[in-house]
């Protein structure tokens, strides 16, 4: 008997989590970037970002997927940590809807349907002439594959029922509730899925092996369990990210702890029985189930929501540290300026100068990255990169918004200047990019560079940093002087250039430099004197059109 149910349990376990992702999935895939936005721009406010998480969740049926989409957010830049908490809060309400869904199962008998969903979602999935078509065919297929495997596991456990070994067992949840709550940690950490372990408590008590005295700290402890997700997302990335998954750990075990007092004084069964009346059966019982893992979500959300900010203070102790982190998104782009074009172009200016000052950060760690094998700086300038992608693409369609409403002849020349300058910039980006491939390259091989050339290329650096001065103060002041003084800058880091090449020649004929270290070093050489080319096209830019300054507006 053993046997049987273990291989039930097992694979009606593996059509139930591949039926709730390939639901999951076409949800996500119908919602589109949806989602995204709906995260991004609704969560101005805890009580939103609480909503956003309920309704984001209930569309993709997984708080997994929720706190993962948010911990990527907010390692992104795209969300703060209090955002994010508040989102995560919501997901943890909107996760308790597939134990509702699983409580219909007995009032319904839902799996009679499971074998024509599959069918029909097959249908759909194979032959729909639409993309929203094929998704929902998806999520209909995920739907009746969750329910055969809820019918596999449901059928499997029946025989337990009637073993005394069992329930002796399972009596021991209802005795010592905090050896429960432990079970339904460790058993969703295993599993990967708060629903997944929801779906067979209910299943127990639906065939009679599980008291719901005994369930109730089974469900607390699932909602430990599913914090695990939100810390495996975490892991590499930044501060604020960590911190994320931490406050998100920390409300769950936070409120299991209280409510542990309400289980052990029996408040918390008769709040259940309160809210759904009546003899608790067969037929009934999945539904309290269902109202208990509500009330602990809900609850503890309403009663954390005021102090939100205890708990971005309590992770940012338990998880210390400062870090560079980049905003991804623009600090100047306001789109209610756009009406007023003079102060829309100030702003436009202002995000291109904090574009330059990162172009020229990710330039520094790159060099510091490839003469020092520092690989913190390494990583560094990749997540610049992203950010300076992202800023020319906002500040490319800011100004291209612009360009549509009343310009005069002044402001209509400046736009498709700036427009130029906002590509050389991130074209530095890429060169900075570049250096750190070269930097790889350099480690990986353990190509040896003599004090001389490493010298070399810490004075070429130098420079370019101050052509990046010149023309960061010429543009911001549209200082004449300042764009020729980085002109001449940029005909020294040609001079640098040649001069830097024929002294790797020599090292080459003395013996003391190897042809792949020579091919590393200017390949190097090249990349920072592109990153003086665009800097000099922005420089003349503000020589020849660019009649504009950053003024107190």
């Amino acid at each position: 008997m053993i046997k049987e149910i273990v291989f039930g349990v097992v694979g009606g376990l593996g059509f139930f989590l591949f039926g709730m992702k390939l639901m999951s999935e076409g949800l996500r895939n119908v919602a589109g970037d949806r989602l995204k936005s709906i995260l991004q721009f609704l969560t101005r406010t805890p009580l939103l970002g609480v909503l956003v998480g309920t309704l984001v969740t209930f569309l993709v049926q997984s708080s997994s997927a929720t706190t993962v989409m948010v911990v990527g957010f907010v390692n992104a830049g795209l969300l703060t940590l209090s955002q994010a908490i508040s989102v995560i809060m919501g997901a943890n309400i909107g996760t308790t809807l597939t134990a509702w869904l699983v409580s219909f199962l007995a009032i319904f008998k839902i799996t009679s349907y499971a074998l024509p969903a599959v069918g029909i979602g097959f249908a759909m999935n194979l032959l729909g002439k639409s993309r929203n078509s094929k998704y929902w065919g998806q999520v209909i297929l995920g739907f009746g594959i969750l329910f055969m495997g809820m019918a596999i596991m449901k059928d499997v456990f029946n025989p337990l029922q009637d073993s005394g070994t069992v329930k002796i067992l399972f009596v021991q949840f209802s005795n010592y509730p905090i050896l429960a709550v432990l079970v339904g940690t460790l058993v969703t950490v295993l599993l990967q899925s708060s629903s997944a372990t929801i779906a067979i408590i209910q299943l127990l008590a639906f065939n009679g092996v599980l008291s719901f005295e005994a369930c109730i700290p089974l469900i607390l402890g699932d909602n430990i369990g599913t914090t695990i997700t939100a810390q495996i997302a975490a892991i590499n990335t930044n501060l604020t990210a960590r911190r994320a998954a931490v406050a998100h750990t920390l409300f769950n075990v936070i409120g299991v702890a209280y409510m542990l007092i309400f289980v052990y004084t029996g408040i918390y069964q008769k709040a259940v029985e309160f809210i759904v009346p009546g003899e608790i059966t067969k037929y009934s019982i999945m539904l309290h189930i269902a109202v208990a893992h509500s009330i602990f979500n809900v609850f503890n959300t309403l009663l954390f929501l005021p102090l939100l900010g205890f708990l971005e203070k309590m992770s940012i102790m338990l998880v210390p540290g400062k870090e560079d982190i980049h905003d991804i998104t623009p600090k100047y782009l306001e789109k209610h300026l756009l009406n007023t074009p003079p102060i829309a172009i100030n702003q436009s200016i202002k995000e291109i100068l904090r574009m330059m000052g990162l172009a020229k950060s990710a330039l520094n760690d790159a060099s510091k990255g490839f003469i020092e094998d520092h690989m913190k700086s390494l990583e560094s300038v990749l997540k610049k990169e992203d950010t300076i992608d992202n800023l020319q693409k906002e500040i490319t369609s800011y100004l291209v918004q612009l360009t549509q409403r009343s310009l005069n002849r002044e402001e209509s020349q400046t736009i498709p200047v700036l427009l130029h300058s906002v590509n050389d910039i991130e074209r530095m980006g890429d060169h900075a990019e570049n250096i750190v491939e070269l930097a790889h390259r350099k480690m990986d091989q353990k190509s040896p560079f003599t004090h001389r050339a490493l010298d070399e290329l810490r004075n070429l650096t130098a420079e370019v940093n101050n052509m990046f001065d010149d023309v960061t103060k010429a543009l911001e002041a549209n200082d004449q002087a300042l764009a020729k003084r980085a002109l001449k800058r940029e005909e020294n880091i040609n001079r640098l250039q040649i001069e830097l090449k024929q002294n790797h020649v020599e090292r080459l004929n003395e013996g003391t430099c190897n042809l792949i270290s020579g091919l590393i070093f200017i390949d190097f050489v090249d990349n920072a004197e592109k990153i003086g080319d665009h800097l000099a096209n922005v420089a003349e830019s503000i020589m020849n059109n660019l009649q504009w300054h950053l003024n107190a507006h």
